[in-house]
């Protein structure tokens, strides 16, 4: 049985929900130019997109160029700046998602220069084969600090990595292994080493044949002398594997569990030959992705939404300060099971959404001293959206909207009124979740 697919219209805000959903949000005219393609022609542009370009001025701190490999803040500016300016949404969506999958904090890696390495080999591999993904993060240097890889010694074999392989990565927690198995696995992962340099920390990460244990390993029934190689093979063909991928990358992209038939279908796809791609390209032209529940935006991918629709700059750390107050600082996930989504919207979170929505609005913030004559409230009200990029407001939301810009036209400014219109507009439900 084949994946469902959208059949329904496919109108600028299906094409907003797809833009919110596999990236950051439109631009001004994305959405529609997206939407001309039809379904298929806009999956498939998001999935093969052009050469990476950034429009718009280039990043900076205090007016000075980003220093990302060791310079405070930096590194999340520098991402962020790819989501703001790049061309390439999805891919930098997927990276996104990667780098919450095999989630690693600079709190404990210690060097921008490793972490941004692994976000670049995320980037590279976002929608290829996930067993060269995942291979990949197993030798990463990043992942080999954050989770003890080069402390795991045939002598005293360290269970870290070998645990969150199976727990985090491939098969989900007490799904299909042991405790016999992560000691086995640990064993398995055994040789990594790096050296520490004065000046440069942590360097030449290095298999040495030498260290590994070279004995008899037996994993999930099956025995043999296996290596770091080994053990991700044995995870991603472990029977328990394609489901728990296909349902953790849905997750992704709709808040409801796939049905079953859903799940067998991309099963099915996955298990060709472990490709991420056919399985996001399912599950971005799927039914559920169009017509099921919104989904709540993370902080970064708000944040960015917010910066692409107003062409707001990436021009200083207070976008990263921000950014951590709301939940999300790239590169310092909370720890290895990667960020709570659950805490996306609560007291403490929400008000740095509001902030970041004021700063981005700094650049079009009316002078609230200068006297205006007064506007419809409708008129303002659409010229409002259009300083979005247009985004799709529920009816109960326009209707609140024009009755507040109506009423306190009475007793305010109307610059006054319509900054504080944006700023409603920017908070609220529908631009919180797509």
């Amino acid at each position: 049985m084949a994946t469902p697919v959208y059949a329904g219209p496919f109108g600028v805000e299906q094409a907003q929900r797809l833009l919110w959903r596999a990236g950051f949000g439109p631009r001004h005219g994305e959405a529609e130019k997206l939407a001309a393609l039809g379904l298929d022609g806009a999956v498939d542009a998001l999935l093969h997109p052009p050469a990476f370009a950034a429009v718009g001025p280039e990043p900076s701190d205090r007016g000075l160029p980003l220093a990302p490999d060791d310079a405070y803040g930096h590194d999340h500016l520098w991402w962020l700046d790819r989501m703001v300016r790049g061309n390439q949404p999805l891919v930098e969506r997927m990276t996104l998602i990667w780098h919450d999958w095999f989630a690693t904090s600079n709190q404990k890696v210690g060097s921008q220069k490793l972490m941004l390495q692994q976000n670049q080999t995320m980037r590279i591999g976002a929608l290829g084969s996930f067993r060269n993904l995942f291979l990949a993060m197993t030798e990463d240097p990043a992942m080999l600090v954050w989770l003890d890889g080069i402390r795991n010694t045939k002598r005293a074999p360290n269970e870290n990595y070998a645990r969150e392989m199976m727990e985090l990565f491939s098969l989900g927690a007490s799904n299909g292994y042991t405790e016999a198995d992560v000691r086995e696995q640990a064993r398995s992962l055994t040789g990594w080493t790096a050296s520490y340099q004065q000046g440069l920390g942590l360097t030449g990460f290095a298999f040495n044949p030498l260290q590994h244990d070279t004995g008899v390993k037996t994993v999930f029934g099956q025995a043999g002398n296996f290596d770091f190689l080994d053990s991700v093979r044995l995870c991603v063909t472990h029977p328990d594997h394609p489901a728990f991928f296909v349902t953790k990358l849905w997750s992704y992209f709709v808040p409801v569990p796939p049905d079953a038939a859903t799940l067998n279908a991309l099963v099915r796809i996955y298990v060709q030959d472990h490709q991420i791609q056919p399985v996001v390209r399912a599950i971005l032209r799927h039914p559920q992705l169009y017509t099921g529940p919104r989904l709540v935006k993370p902080p970064v991918v708000y944040q960015a939404g917010l910066m692409r629709a107003l062409q707001s700059p990436v021009d200083g750390t207070t976008w990263m300060q921000l950014a951590a107050q709301s939940g999300q600082r790239l590169f310092y996930p909370p720890d290895v099971s990667g960020w709570d989504d659950t805490r996306w919207l609560d007291t403490s979170t929400f008000r740095a959404r509001w902030f970041i929505a004021a700063k981005a609005l700094t650049p079009y913030r009316l002078d609230e001293r200068v006297t205006a004559p007064r506007k419809k409230a409708t008129d303002l009200l659409a010229a409002a959206l259009h300083l979005f990029a247009e985004p799709s407001l529920l009816p109960t939301t326009q209707h609140a909207l024009v009755a507040f810009a109506d009423s306190a036209q009475q007793v305010a400014n109307p610059h006054v009124v319509e900054n504080a219109l944006r700023q409603l507009i920017a908070v609220s439900p529908e631009l919180q979740a797509a």
